[in-house]
């Protein structure tokens, strides 16, 4: 595998980024927002049976996550995070431009890491408590040294190799402490029926390098939150027992969570498994029913790349080759890898997997719905292409870049995305956790597509065409992420609209996704439903490309190709109704300019040869399941 030098030039860019901020991290002073008073919502929110769509991102980090601070984020706390995605200025501590959001979100989980939660920006700001406890010289030596990441390298090391045990900085008053802070942040900045803020943090298990992590969050406030501690992969790598955490604590304290696995395409085949899981137990129904109970949506896209599929597992999907990521960390070394992606890695394939193990124990573990979120460590959930921020504040869309860092951290090949959508009665902690639940959700890679699907037996050509649409898709259908009750002798028929967002592209199609199983082995197949313009279909069923009219050097396109809105009623022309079977929609914009093009254009210079220089922007809804008698 290929080596590249990527924490040498982290090395450089923390240390420039530490000479760079204000030190004195007691108020976060560098980083300021233009005023904008926060009302409490206290009046009864209306309920909207048809739902509203709401965008947002539950994966967010600050300078309560340690990686993000190594990283440059010191003094952006989960406040000014919150304060951002509302659409407050920010004054961006480097560069001191303003940066703002294009347009704020409905809501946020900010899903800083739970390993060491908050402990670095504490110990900087001198914590009395966390100083004086048995981790404290280390903390000291950290945030006062010009090289922060080595010692943290040295640290991380020892706790791989098990010789780091759990403190009282992890469970002790130290961290009751911090995690009352950090989530009384979320409780602040959440106004029903305006804006959602959760409560929420990752669990980051990366055994040899290979992603486990999943991001975690409730619907409770900080009343009920504060009776517990956050779990992390400091008590366990385990999956398992993240789960059994999850399970015993819900019914201690009467909470619900759920936890959503992010960056499968990076887990060495150790996501999705289809025997044995990481702890050596067999996959089989009770692992399936406790895994299905808390994982109800995985995240499809964010900044390290694409989870859906990959030409390897995929050669007739010709947009399979989309944002892929294949960069692993390994702790051990201090290096970067280039992994080699396959089975277990990707969502499609772990649909098909599911039904699989569903087949032997009679549960599918893998019946995932799909949102998007950025995985930003700035605090700042900006992934527009013209307006990304970054992963870490040294590779985001700033004027000051160049090509040596920007290609040797590999910054190039992070994506500018992406965003959840949410359909719920209203903008509230409870009715938008409960649409996780059911996964009446999906993903975008930045764009606000607004995406409806439903299946039934019953549409008519003409009831897309219907004001009330809507009414009938859920009377006589199910909605993304629903289970469609087995066939009566008909075919099922997806219901899809589409439109563009009103501040990006035109859209190309509309497709539709199948796998399904076949002599208990996995196939699938892309239909092309709904297009733009007067194309057809050619004699191997395949749509001719929209089109491009994308200028790399100025990154600049035009809308005049594609179109605004695309509808149908689409029945599967393949049916088979003895065959399990998941359905879902993935539309596709035109081709448009990626933010590296937006990049190069600023600095004007031509665009990096090591990054495709346009992009075609989608959205993914969640599948709709079908399961014979």
């Amino acid at each position: 595998m290929k080596h590249f030098r990527y924490f040498q030039f982290a090395f450089f860019a923390i240390i420039f980024l530490i000479s760079s901020c204000n030190q004195n991290v007691k108020k976060p002073n560098s980083v300021t927002f233009s005023e904008k008073g926060i009302t409490s919502a206290s009046e009864e929110l209306q309920q909207n049976t048809s739902k509203n769509l709401y965008w947002g991102d539950t994966h967010l980090h600050t300078n309560f996550s340690v990686d993000a601070y190594l990283f440059g984020t010191m003094i952006a706390t989960p406040d000014d995070a919150y304060r951002f995605a509302k659409g407050e200025i920010l004054t961006h501590p480097v560069t001191q431009q303003k940066v703002q959001i294009k347009t704020p979100l409905d809501f946020l989980v900010v899903a800083d890491h739970a390993e060491r939660l908050g402990t670095f920006y504490a110990a900087k700001r001198g914590d009395k408590a966390i100083l004086a406890s048995s981790e404290g010289e280390t903390l000291r030596k950290i945030v006062n040294s010009k090289n922060p990441f080595e010692i943290y390298m040295g640290w991380m090391k020892k706790r791989n190799q098990g010789a780091v045990k759990l403190t009282e900085v992890d469970t002790g008053p130290i961290m009751k402490s911090l995690w009352k802070e950090y989530s009384g942040y979320a409780d602040t900045h959440n106004e029903p029926g305006k804006f959602t803020a959760f409560i929420g943090w990752e669990w980051t298990s990366m055994p040899n390098g290979n992603n486990m992590h999943r991001v975690i969050f409730t619907p409770e406030s900080s009343d009920k939150t504060s009776q517990f501690l956050p779990y992390s992969s400091s008590h366990s790598d385990k999956p398992e027992d993240l789960w059994n955490w999850l399970n015993e604590t819900s019914e201690r304290l009467d909470i619900d969570f759920t936890a959503i696995p992010h960056n499968s395409n990076v887990s060495g085949g150790l996501m999705f498994p289809e025997e044995k899981s990481y702890k050596g137990n067999p996959v089989n129904k009770a692992y399936a029913q406790m895994r299905s109970k808390w994982e109800s949506v995985a995240e499809i896209t964010q900044i390290k790349g694409t989870s859906e599929t990959t030409p390897s597992l995929s050669p007739n999907d010709e947009f399979a080759n989309f944002e892929l990521w294949d960069i692993l960390l390994t702790a051990e070394t201090g290096k970067v890898e280039r992994g080699n992606p396959g089975k277990g890695d990707f969502l499609r394939d772990a649909l098909g997997t599911g039904m699989k193990i569903e087949e032997k124990s009679g549960v599918n573990p893998y019946k995932y719905g799909f949102i998007g979120s950025s995985d930003a460590h700035t605090a700042m959930p900006a992934v527009e292409e013209d307006n990304f921020q970054g992963k870490f504040f040294i590779d985001g869309l700033q004027p000051q870049k160049n090509k040596e860092v920007i290609l040797s951290v590999k910054a190039i090949e992070f994506s500018s995305s992406g965003y959840a959508a949410v359909w719920a009665e209203n903008n509230s902690r409870k009715a938008i956790f409960e649409a996780f639940k059911r996964k009446e959700v999906y993903a975008t890679s930045g764009p606000r597509i607004q995406l409806r699907l439903f299946a039934g037996y019953d549409f008519e050509k003409t009831d897309i065409d219907s004001p009330n649409y809507i009414a009938i898709g859920y009377k006589k259908g199910v909605p993304m992420g629903g289970d469609l009750l087995a066939s009566t002798g008909k075919a099922p028929k997806l219901m899809i609209h589409a439109a563009k967002d009103p501040k990006s592209a035109n859209l190309d199609r509309i497709q539709v996704v199948k796998g399904w199983l076949e002599n208990g082995e996995f196939k699938e197949k892309v239909f092309d439903v709904s297009w733009s313009g007067n194309r057809s279909l050619n004699a191997k069923g395949k749509l001719p490309p929209v089109g491009n009219t994308v200028d790399v050097l100025k990154a600049t396109y035009t809308n005049t190709i594609g179109t605004r809105e695309l509808s149908i009623v689409w029945e599967d022309p393949e049916f088979n109704a003895q065959t399990k079977a998941f359905y879902y929609a993935r539309v596709l914009e035109i081709p448009t300019p990626r933010y590296s093009t937006y990049a190069s254009a600023k600095l004007g210079i031509e665009p990096w040869k090591e990054a495709t220089p346009t992009i075609q922007e989608r959205a993914y809804s969640s599948p709709i399941w079908y399961t014979p008698n």
